[in-house]
């Protein structure tokens, strides 16, 4: 069996649609390419590649399918799966330290015997037996940490995310479709402070600074770099087009597409 004759799984918890990675994963691209960005950085993901998206950290992708197929695989790596494994086994931490939210694997014999392993254990519907997805779950980590030692100082932080400097935070990561409560979290406030906070920094709630900022890049990107609103909506945060037009038309007096 070739490495790209994999078939898509998904081994662990439920992992929720939005742009909040509320825990950490390991991502294997059988097929396909993948397009990254957790406001740092952009990042490409093409067949064979694999990777660690990292907890507690922002970030979208979207996916491009190759002559029609797209294959996948995903083991999430929950925090009560991570503190089961940290009981067992003796870990060793580099103080090693990384912002960026997809962290490449190196490709090795190791993971591609690992990933061509599971083709036993999938199931009638396409998904591995949980039976035996705890230990191949534990199998994977037990390589990817003799692949990256470095890995242990971040999938054994169980720590959440201390306080930051909001104004910073903010304009880097506005583009993000998440909620107040995940804004306040990442940096390191509850909601009421984080609240209180902005409006200090930026005179005005969270809620429309975030649509005037996002709006304002629009008409930056429209005007200047000649995008179509089609385009770039999502990647502004909006959910779909018809609300960009109508929140576009609302705070400059014209339709974005008259533009």
């Amino acid at each position: 069996m070739k490495i790209t004759e994999i078939k898509s799984c998904f081994v662990g918890p439920a992992v929720s649609p939005e742009q909040f990675i509320a825990e950490h994963f390991f991502l294997f691209l059988a097929k396909g390419t993948i397009n990254g960005y957790d406001g740092n950085r952009h990042y490409v993901l093409k067949s064979g590649d694999s990777c660690i998206v990292r907890k507690n950290r922002l970030a979208r992708y979207n996916k491009q399918k190759d002559n029609n197929e797209f294959e996948k695989v995903i083991f999430i790596f929950d925090e009560s799966f991570l503190t089961s494994f940290h009981k067992k086994h003796s870990l060793f931490f580099q103080n090693h330290q990384s912002k960026n939210a997809f962290i490449p694997i190196k490709k090795d014999p190791l993971i591609s015997s690992f990933l061509l392993s599971l083709e036993p254990y999938y199931t009638e519907s396409g998904q591995i037996n949980n039976a035996f997805s705890d230990l191949k779950r534990e199998e994977l980590l037990l390589i990817l940490l003799q692949l990256h030692p470095e890995l242990s100082d971040i999938l054994f932080d169980f720590g959440i995310p201390g306080r930051v400097d909001l104004e910073e935070f903010m304009q880097k990561n506005y583009k993000f479709n998440v909620n107040l409560e995940r804004f306040a979290f990442l940096t390191g406030r509850s909601l009421s402070a984080f609240k209180r906070d902005f409006k200090k920094i930026f005179n005005e709630t969270p809620n429309r600074w975030l649509i005037k900022r996002r709006l304002q890049e629009a008409r930056f990107l429209i005007e200047e770099k000649k995008e179509r609103p089609s385009d770039i909506y999502i990647d502004l945060g909006f959910e779909d087009l018809s609300h960009f037009s109508f929140a576009f038309k609302k705070e400059f007096g014209i339709l974005a597409s008259n533009l």
